[in-house]
């Protein structure tokens, strides 16, 4: 069961499951079974016209307790207070896994009176002041966003039912990708990001308070794709960036927002002289948005994730190369290129050593910073790789809470209707150093790699394709079929983990023992997981479950 502010999951909601032919509602780890506890989706009635323009994905968001009464000094007093309980729950909730945003709503949640004049979209949005307010909202909750078709869903995940509680709907355009910003210091916490390169910002509380179906209070950046009419692909908040975000497009640019900024602001780019290379571009007045352009590569970006302090940003495309930037020195620092086809997805771990790519090749690739190559390949999907996330609430059975954790758990998810979990153990791989003249034999280490790689790599180089030789192989913990669909992402949390089908099906399966270790305080976990687990650490997970 997942545990929340304002109360548990009910199991009387697992009974209400239509469980496909074929598709057993549990599987076996090591340390026992994960259990289908129960779905989430969008209404039967919902056409599915619209299906094949885009793919669902998911983002996990937690409103705590209702802002206070807007008064000048009411935003900053209610974020300065909640911050601590805002960074433990993000926590909990599980941390970023590339471009499937995992995040949540601030605790100030301040909802954003707007005024009629005020910078609204141009889907029929109604300014806060003249909108139907929902008496039924207590302002608190844990809530999925998701996309099906030209429709964002908002599921309540502590209610029984299946089908959202709100819908919202764009008339010109299909939402592709969305994130939630877990500092944010105004009510607009909500990025969406159009098929028609529109971007909006909004506030969730405000979304769930109006009764409507249409965006209210948006702030619209790229309005009818003035300044870049390409889809959008992957968006993200900057960490710490205090209203910074991120858009990746169709064709190959990303470009850097300020949400404070007025959306609407003339902003144009020179033209990209050499479009193989890397280049950036700043705006030339002050006042534009957005204020920057990296051009990352030619062809689509169709993954990007930050780091968990916001250091490096990490792109994929379909070009197939991982490429890793310095985000605020706007440098390229390394990357590489997968063994066959795009990339699809990508993930960061926790401590930031080692990211997660998939894609056309089939593969999950685990790249290390440290080394600046890839160190291990997992082998077992049977189609296209479309979501990598690592388990930062799961703890090494061989940690003994003081030194550095020797092993990862991540998952990955396919188009072969598959989850697959991993362990990684860095210290019993065994990795091949160097290729050796004709007629020599290779020698292999194992532990640390980075004193026995050849010598360093140049900052800024993309590694080629490496060779199915050179590169260990990792099997799979386990391989289990989640759903009838091809799936398009994966989300841990600390009580259970959540797959979603490209299609809008959302199961969420929970953690071995997870249901008797919900009787305690779900504030109790949320400071626990605050003091035991610090956002940047040598270990992963280790306020997670204990097996």
């Amino acid at each position: 069961m997942i545990s929340t502010t304002n109360g548990m999951i009910s199991t009387s909601s697992a009974s209400g499951n239509t469980q496909s032919p074929g598709l057993k509602t549990y599987f076996k780890t090591p340390e026992g079974r994960y259990k289908l506890h129960y779905e989430k989706t969008h209404p039967s009635g919902l056409l599915h016209f619209a299906h094949g323009k885009t793919v669902t994905q998911v983002t996990l968001a937690n409103l705590k307790d209702r802002p206070a009464p807007s008064t000048p000094t009411a935003p900053s007093s209610s974020f300065s207070a909640s911050s601590g309980v805002r960074s433990a729950a993000a926590r909990l909730l599980g941390a970023s896994n590339g471009s499937r945003a995992l995040s949540f709503v601030g605790g100030n949640g301040g909802s954003k009176s707007v005024s009629g004049s005020s910078r609204i979209g141009s889907l029929g949005s109604s300014s806060s002041s003249n909108s139907l307010i929902n008496p039924n909202f207590d302002g608190k909750g844990t809530y999925l966003v998701f996309n099906v078709g030209d429709v964002i869903f908002i599921s309540d995940l502590n209610s029984q039912d299946k089908d959202p509680i709100k819908s919202i709907h764009f008339s010109n355009s299909n939402p592709v990708c969305h994130a939630f910003d877990q500092d944010a210091k105004d009510g607009h916490d909500l990025l969406i990001g159009l098929s028609s390169g529109d971007v909006y910002s909004v506030s969730l509380r405000q979304q769930l308070q109006d009764v409507g179906k249409k965006l209210v209070g948006a702030h619209h950046y790229n309005k009818d794709g003035s300044v870049n009419n390409s889809r959008c692909m992957s968006i993200a908040w900057v960490p710490g960036g205090d209203g910074a975000f991120v858009v990746a497009h169709a064709d190959g640019n990303v470009y850097v927002y300020e949400k404070s900024k007025d959306g609407a602001a003339d902003s144009s780019f020179p033209i990209i002289k050499d479009l193989s290379q890397f280049s950036v571009a700043h705006a030339r007045y002050s006042k534009s948005n957005p204020i920057a352009r990296w051009h990352i590569c030619q062809g689509s970006i169709n993954s990007i994730t930050f780091s968990t302090d916001g250091a490096y940003l990490a792109t994929v495309g379909r070009d197939g190369y991982l490429r890793v930037f310095d985000y605020s020195r706007e440098q390229l620092v390394c990357g590489g290129k997968s063994y066959y086809g795009a990339l699809l997805c990508c993930a960061w771990s926790m401590d930031g050593k080692y990211i997660l790519t998939g894609g056309e090749d089939d593969l999950v690739q685990v790249w290390s910073m440290e080394d600046r190559k890839v160190v291990a390949w997992g082998e077992g999907h049977n189609s296209w790789v479309s979501g990598v996330a690592f388990d930062s609430y799961w703890s090494s059975p061989t940690s003994d809470g003081a030194g550095e954790t020797v092993m990862y758990r991540f998952g990955s998810v396919g188009q072969d209707t598959q989850l697959l979990l991993w362990d990684l153990e860095m210290d019993e791989i065994v990795v091949p150093l160097r290729r050796c003249p004709p007629g020599g034999s290779p020698t292999f280490s194992t532990g640390s790699q980075s004193s026995h790689w050849d010598s360093a790599v140049p900052v800024g180089t993309l590694q080629p394709a490496p060779s199915m030789r050179d590169v260990p192989k990792l099997s799979p913990l386990v391989a289990h079929r989640v759903h009838t669909e091809p799936l398009s992402g994966l989300i841990f949390t600390h009580e259970s983990v959540l797959t979603v089908c490209r299609e809008g099906h959302i199961k969420i399966w929970m953690r071995p023992g997870a249901a008797e270790s919900q009787s305690g305080n779900s504030e109790t976990i949320l400071s626990s997981s605050l003091k035991d687990k610090p956002s940047l650490s040598s270990k992963v997970g280790s306020s997670s479950y204990k097996q």
